[in-house]
Formats: structure tokens, sequence, C-alpha cells
């Protein structure tokens, strides 16, 4: 088997002394492990195993042994007292192997617990050099290695592959300069634009702490959490819509879904979203035909299509928006580019294409190469800077802190997670449970003995991220007639007939099974928002009739700005008194946000040459 090509490059291993046929050579008379294979010297006289020579080895090739390395003559022996005895304390390669069979699981993830992942190459095909200094983007022909990993979202780690669910859409870019992770979803927008609640968005679609039944028996927590925060309603179009089931991994897109900042050589900067294409199409499974798929179907597609040579590829494309753009587009169109609940008009602003990644290798492990990998939001290259997308914000956060407690402190020492770069890494991170690569004897500060190497400047953030001078305020986004446009325009202009039907057919089945309902009534309300044709057809299918609008109802989890009366507006009953933590702008940047920052038009509008 080749070396994979998502590992570090090594250096050459000395070659072994030893002349043999067969990689362990036993005699009779004694135990006589000769090794063809090369063993890297480390400092103090021993040798190492490398990760990739594990990787990569056959199981004829290993010898049995306890984890200290001691070989046993078979798995299954005990030591007892007598034939009939019990068993001894002192049978080490027992207590080794149970007390490590204990502890083979890590805990799950919260979120993406169920997932399938690959590695392939990402290619350059468009310089971005224009609006971006990342190196990858540089020049046409740059590659660099990648991780993929795909999953759902709110199901356990055993959950079906065809669940009604979003998909995680996760690349690690090893570039030369170090890993830029793109943690992405297979939708442009999510249910959520307030970050605080993507907790109690995810509790609701786990198991009910008391029946501990999950959506498929009460579907109660889920509808009653939309029906109190319809921001939710463009994304709940999508995921009970035709799109909600993607035939596997290799027929679906992939959506940053938050802003990005792309910064220049020249310190200008412009808004950007990331697009993956599938350059397979789409492909979509109906919920009729969903259970007729095995649990693993996703996992299995993408496996045997690899292994076959059939392997998948995602063109990329990078939208681009000026910041004055971005101002004009709140103020005459009320779109905001902070918002995850909205999408940017892809007429207005053209994808540019910048590359394609190709999956051209399965993971040999499943456990080290796809549960340990760990994705990063805040994992970004010179030249990409986050915005002030508040959910992305608080990912920024939650992200590694989620690795740090399920796979340790340590993660990114792991082979799967661990850089490529042309230049060894140093830092004062050090020690910790499990450190492996714990940088020798380098001072452990910032030393004029032994001084660290440093590289120039490349961005000014100053001049990116704005002088962000004001008052401290609690904010809570509203609800306003602009959230259902984009909404309203997916269910009349986009979805036909029939997948009207098998919208209001999937809604009506899951709501079949919430015992609450009131949170249906709201429902469709808010559905009465979006086409007075789906709430009528959703009353029709439920056999409940919804209210008449949401102008004469309260959300306990964001506030309405198309409430009636004064007394309805303010979220969760709260009076407004002494203050209220709506704001004129619903957290969108307003004419001057960006004053004081290199927020340039380069190239003509939205990064795209002039005249073109």
């Amino acid at each position: 088997m080749s070396h994979s090509k998502f590992l570090r490059p090594r250096a050459k291993l000395p070659k072994t002394t030893a002349v043999t046929i067969k990689l362990f050579n036993f005699t009779a008379t004694a135990f006589n492990m000769t090794s063809a294979a090369p063993q890297p010297q480390n400092g103090a006289g021993g040798s190492f195993r490398t990760y990739e020579d594990d990787r990569n080895a056959t199981s004829q090739e290993t010898v049995y042994t306890t984890s200290n390395g001691v070989p046993m003559p078979h798995p299954y022996e005990t030591q007892r007292v007598g034939t009939n005895g019990p068993l001894l304390l002192q049978d080490f390669h027992l207590i080794d192997l149970l007390s490590h069979f204990d502890r083979e699981r890590i805990p799950e993830r919260v979120v993406h617990a169920k997932g399938s992942g690959a590695h392939g190459v990402f290619k350059c095909t468009k310089p971005l050099d224009d609006l971006c200094l990342a190196d990858i983007f540089s020049k046409e022909g740059q590659e660099c290695p990648v991780t993929v990993r795909f999953s759902t979202v709110g199901g356990e780690s055993g959950s079906h592959d065809l669940a009604r669910d979003p998909r995680g859409f996760a690349v690690k870019f090893r570039t030369l300069e170090g890993n830029w992770d793109m943690v992405a979803n297979n939708t442009p927008v999510f249910f959520l634009r307030d970050p605080a609640k993507f907790p109690h968005f995810i509790h609701t679609q786990k198991r009910d702490p008391s029946t501990h039944l999950t959506h498929a028996d009460d579907s109660t927590m889920f509808w009653d959490y939309l029906s109190q925060n319809p921001e939710s309603i463009h994304q709940v179009l999508i995921l009970m819509g035709d799109r909600g089931i993607p035939y596997g991994y290799r027929f679906m897109h992939g959506y940053s879904g938050h802003t990005l900042k792309l910064v220049n050589k020249a310190g200008e900067w412009v808004y950007g979203q990331f697009h993956m294409k599938s350059d397979q199409g789409t492909k979509f499974v109906t919920q009729q035909d969903s259970s007729s798929y095995s649990s693993d179907f996703s996992q299995k597609d993408l496996y045997e299509a690899i292994e076959k040579g059939d392997y998948p590829s995602w063109t990329c494309y990078w939208q681009i928006m000026t910041a004055k753009e971005a101002e004009d587009l709140w103020e005459k169109q009320k779109i905001n580019v902070f918002d995850l609940t909205h999408v940017w008009p892809q007429k207005q602003f053209p994808l540019r294409e910048v590359g394609k990644f190709t999956l051209n290798e399965n993971c040999v492990n499943y456990f080290a190469e796809v549960e340990q990998v760990a994705f990063n939001p805040s994992h970004m290259l010179p030249g990409i800077e986050p915005s002030a997308d508040p959910v992305f914000q608080s990912r920024l956060f939650s992200y590694p802190d989620t690795h740090r407690h399920r796979v340790g402190v340590n993660y990114q020492q792991l082979p799967v997670n661990s850089t490529r770069t042309n230049y060894r890494i140093g830092n004062f991170q050090r020690d910790g449970s499990m450190a492996f690569y714990n940088q020798g004897a380098r001072p452990n500060y910032l030393s004029s003995i032994e001084p660290i190497q440093f590289r120039q400047r490349s961005v000014d953030l100053d001049k990116v991220h704005g002088e962000f001078t004001s008052d401290a305020v609690t904010f809570l986004s509203e609800i306003r007639p602009e959230d259902f446009n984009a909404p309203r325009a997916l269910y009349e202009k986009v979805f036909d007939e029939g997948a009207k039907q098998r919208l209001v057919g999937n809604m009506s089945g899951h709501m079949a099974n919430c015992k609450k309902e009131d949170a249906i009534k709201r429902m469709i309300a808010i559905f009465r928002e979006v086409s007075p044709d789906l709430a009528n057809r959703m009353e029709k299918a439920t056999g409940v009739k919804g209210y008449d609008g949401i102008a004469h109802l309260r959300f306990n989890g964001t506030h309405n700005g198309m409430a009636a009366k004064d007394d309805l507006k303010i979220a969760n009953g709260m009076t407004g008194k002494v203050g209220t933590s709506a704001k004129p702008n619903n957290g969108a940047p307003q004419k001057g946000t960006h004053m004081g920052t290199n927020a340039a038009r380069v190239n003509g509008s939205n990064g795209v040459p002039n005249g073109h």
C-alpha cells in the first residue's frame, strides 16, 4: 500500500543492517526478533516505529504482544489457581487487555456524531491572489492534501445515515502555511442567528430528558422550539423539502454559511462566503424511500466509490461582497451579511471559481482518521479572517474547546490533525495529557539565549477588523418581514407542485408526533407569513386550524418586530421598561460601519474583474 498523501512528509529512514526474508524471524532455541523494516533511531539510542509504518503494516508483519511490547504465545490464555480456581491479579496480559477495552470509547461528538471521511487533494484552478494573500490560492496548479468529514448533525453515532437532518461538510486543507479548516454544512443557512440559542436548539434534536424518546416517537421539543423562533423558517423549508435527505455524501453541495473576510497583499479586504459544488450533481431521497436504505448507506456509498476508483470531487468558489455593498445590501434590501439565516443573491454576487478537491483515498483506520479528526473554524490562514457574524464568532471558541474535552488538549499532535508545513513548528504550548511532540529541550518561554524564529507580519489587523468603539450592549435578534423573503421565494419560485406536496407531507407526518397542538398552530401562523397557500395546505394536512399570522403572537426566543401591540414585541414577555435587547439594525452592518478599515473595492464590483 502506498503511503498516504495526507500524512506530513518525513525524513528518509536509515537502512537496517539485518538481512532476513521474513519481517520477524523466530528460532526454536531462543526468541530472536530481527526486523527488516527500517528502525528510526531516537536520541536515547532506542528505536521508534512511525505512525505511517504502523498504519501501513499488515497483520502478517506484526507479532502479538502486550501494550508494553512483550510477545505473548496466545491471546486467549489466562493465569489462574489450578485448573478450576480463581484468576490471578498478576496476569498483566489479561488486566492490560480488559482495562484498555474498558476505555476504547472517547465521548462522541455532541453534534455531528455520525459521519464518514476520506482523504484527497485540492488544486487551485483559478488564482484569487487579487483578493486573498493565502498561498494556496496564489497560483494555478497549487496543491495541498485534504481530509474531509461528512456527517449528520443531530443524531447519535449509531443513527441512520438517511435521517432527515442537515449534513456537516468539513474540509481540512493542509497548506504550506498551516491548516485551514472549512467547517461547513450542506445548506447555505441554519436555524438560528443568535449564538446562545445553539445549545438549546441542539437539545431539541436529542432524546427527551424524561421519556428518552427521539423524534420518531415524540417531536414536541422540535416543533415547540421552531414555533418560538420563526427566523428558522428558511432552514425548516430546506430540511423538510426534497433536499432534507441527500443521496449519500457524494451528491450534495457544501456552504460556509458564515461570512469571512479575504485580505490581499495590499491589506485591502472584502467579505466572502465559500461554496463547494458537487461535480457529481445533487440527488435526494424521499421520506418514503429512505427506510429502504441501510443505516450506513452514506458510509458504504462513499467508501465503495473511492475503492473502485470513482473519485468524488467538488469545485470550490468564493462569493464576494465589498464592505460598501454589504452596507447597501442592508439599507436597500434588508439582507444582513452577518445573519446565518440570510443568503446572498447569486445574481448580484456571482460565484468565483478558485479550485477543486478530489477524494481519492479511503481512511485505513476509521477511529484514527475519522473519529479523531478535529475541525476548527478558527484555523485560518494569512489572508482569511473572521467577520463579525455572531454565530461564527461563538464557533471560533466552541469547536476547539470541545476537541480539547473530547480528544485531549494535544489533539492537534495526532497525525490526522497535524500540519504539513515546510518549516518546523515551535511555540510555548507544552505538556498536558498525551504530549508526544513536546519540543525537546527547547526553552518553554520567549528566550533571548535560544531565540525562536519569527516571520514578518503579513496582515495589518488594525485595518481589517475595524475600530469597534462602542458601548457594551445586550442583543437578541428580531423577526421582521424581510426574514420571510427568501423562504417565500424558495416555496413559490423553486418548489414545483410535487415538491410542495412532499414538503407538506413531510412536515405534517413529523408533526403527527407533536403532543402540543399550540406549537402546530404557531407554526402554521409562521407558514402563513411565507405563503397563505402553504398555511392552508398545512391546516388541511394536520387538521389543525392555525393562527392568522404572527402579528398577535409573542415569542419566547425572538423579539417580534411584526407584532400589532407593543406588549407582544419583547421576547419572553419582558416589559422593556429597563431597556431592550432589540436593536434597529438587527445586527447588520449599517452605513458607516466600516469606517477606518481597508474595506476597498478590489478589481471592480464583488471582486469580479471589470468587463466580466
